[in-house]
């Protein structure tokens, strides 16, 4: 046959492609060189127990018994040989005075003084009201100042304003209070409730007195004395609360006037204040010293322009008065006041000794809050601050801080030593040349560094705006509120030399106090 069915070998041809590969040590079942993986673990969970103490085994802990042997023999020896030297001491420590007010601040310290806040309001400012009052509440967070006129204007019949700032709420608003009270008369003065932090009572200039509650937004007014045959007849020019002796949970609110009056009021359930007790200051009643320069008194009120409390005596206060002095008080005085006036209460002379006077009228005066004999400011229209211990008539030093008035001083909190002024006119001792700004200062004093100048001035306003009220703030010791004629209030934040009291302060206050005038 032609053809057989034939079953041959396989041809090979060998691929030259694939012997290169192979020669490059590449794989021959791919193309691409070889992936690698690996498996890696991003976080890790680690336990381990670690005692901060360790029990002690029985053996140990009675190995420890073992070894402390007390004699008590020897320690009553001991206890009874020194018993007298360590009363001693005790006593010596109890008495001692050094470490009055001093409190451990564990702040950072603030090297510089700063202005925190710059608060005013819109509506007032446009006005050209003026801040005549600051107040701090009781938990020393909330500002609150009065709006008025402490100069020419028309005072009776202008509206005015209480506004407050909460300065530790997250979105404050330095130009738009958190709440704003409308009030038909000009507001002279304000004062929180010491333990309450929503009350605040002011006086107007109608002679009134009316007490807000701040956490009232709709109708604010509880109580208001009205005009009554009562109410003072002047400008309310500082009001002050005080505790009542007969109820525990009420409070009285005192109030003083140019009228020459100081008004006790009491709530009563109608929302009315009514009159439970005052004092006039009469001409003719105050006590002569024989150091003073016999003035010709007039035979009539003298007007009362301010007003504050012995911390140390609760019946024991001083005021000043238009004509230039400043008076010893007390609410224990029981001499009916000369000649008897229309009141539903009898009227008393509280008027125990009179201080050397300043040259005009005094405008402010503060008692020390350290100082048991009762050292106290004052601060008038001469330009003067005058340090005076009410033992004496005689100043321990007169300081002049300006050559134009000075509207308010009050002592630190928490430095015995320090205190600050509002000025109108700050540290210009000469008159300016037209067109020259006066800068308006608070002035801060450290009688530890001079007696003669202040330590710190503080540029509050520019031009004509004198600065007329500051508070300092007893809880948060380091600020300091101060508000002017512009309308303006500004919080300082005050730097750790005048907010923290040194070792030895109470005992330079003790050698001021010591101090005694020939």
């Amino acid at each position: 046959a032609m053809f057989t069915d034939l079953a041959a070998s396989g041809a090979d041809v060998q691929s030259l492609w694939r012997s290169a590969r192979s020669a490059r040590c590449e794989p021959k079942s791919c193309q691409t060189g070889r992936i690698s993986t690996a498996e890696a673990a991003t976080q890790s969970h680690t336990g381990q127990d670690a005692a901060v103490q360790t029990e002690q085994g029985k053996d140990v802990l009675q190995d420890f018994q073992q070894e402390v042997q007390v004699d008590y023999t020897d320690l009553l020896s001991f206890l009874q040989r020194v018993e007298d030297t360590v009363i001693k001491e005790l006593n010596k420590n109890w008495e001692s005075h050094a470490f009055d007010g001093f409190e451990v601040n564990w702040t950072d310290q603030n090297e510089t003084v700063l202005c925190l806040h710059t608060l005013s309001y819109s509506e007032a400012r446009d006005k050209n009201l003026q801040v005549t009052s600051v107040s701090w509440n009781a938990t020393g967070s909330v500002i609150a100042c009065s709006y008025g006129r402490l100069d020419d204007g028309d005072w009776s019949t202008e509206k005015s304003y209480v506004c407050t700032w909460n300065l530790d709420r997250r979105g404050l608003n330095p130009q738009h209070p958190d709440l704003v009270v409308d009030v038909s008369s000009s507001v002279m003065c304000l004062a929180f409730h010491p333990s309450q932090p929503s009350l605040i009572a002011g006086g107007l200039f109608s002679g009134e007195l009316v007490v807000w509650d701040t956490s009232r937004t709709e109708d604010p007014v509880i109580w208001r004395t009205g005009m009554t045959d009562d109410t003072h007849t002047d400008p309310v020019y500082q009001v002050h609360w005080l505790p009542d002796t007969k109820h525990r949970h009420h409070s009285r609110l005192l109030s003083v006037s140019t009228d020459g009056k100081i008004l006790v009021w009491r709530e009563e359930r109608d929302g009315r204040l009514g009159l439970a007790d005052g004092f006039a200051v009469v001409a003719q009643q105050i006590p002569r010293s024989t150091r003073l320069k016999k003035l010709a008194w007039a035979e009539a009120a003298v007007g009362v322009t301010s007003l504050s409390f012995s911390p140390f005596d609760p019946h024991v206060f001083v005021v000043g008065v238009e004509g230039g002095y400043s008076l010893r008080c007390s609410t224990a005085a029981q001499t009916p006041a000369l000649p008897p006036r229309a009141s539903s209460v009898p009227l008393r002379a509280p008027v125990e000794l009179a201080f050397s006077p300043h040259a005009g009228p005094v405008y402010s005066v503060s008692c020390s809050p350290f100082h048991r004999q009762n050292l106290f400011l004052s601060c008038g229209t001469d330009g003067q601050v005058h340090l005076h211990s009410m033992l004496q008539t005689q100043p321990l030093f007169a300081l002049q801080v300006s050559q134009k008035y000075l509207f308010c001083v009050r002592w630190s909190p928490v430095r015995p030593l320090v205190f600050a002024a509002a000025s109108g006119e700050g540290k210009y001792l000469w008159v300016p040349p037209p067109g020259h700004q006066i800068k308006r200062e608070v002035l801060l004093f450290d009688l530890a560094t001079s007696t003669r100048k202040a330590t710190v001035s503080l540029k509050q306003a520019l031009s004509h705006c004198p600065v007329y009220c500051l508070e300092f703030n007893s809880k948060q010791t380091q600020l300091l509120a101060a508000g002017d004629a512009a309308g303006t209030v500004k919080v300082w934040q005050l730097s750790s030399d005048f907010s923290e009291q040194g070792p030895r302060e109470m005992n330079h206050l003790e050698q001021l106090a010591s101090e005694s005038v020939d």
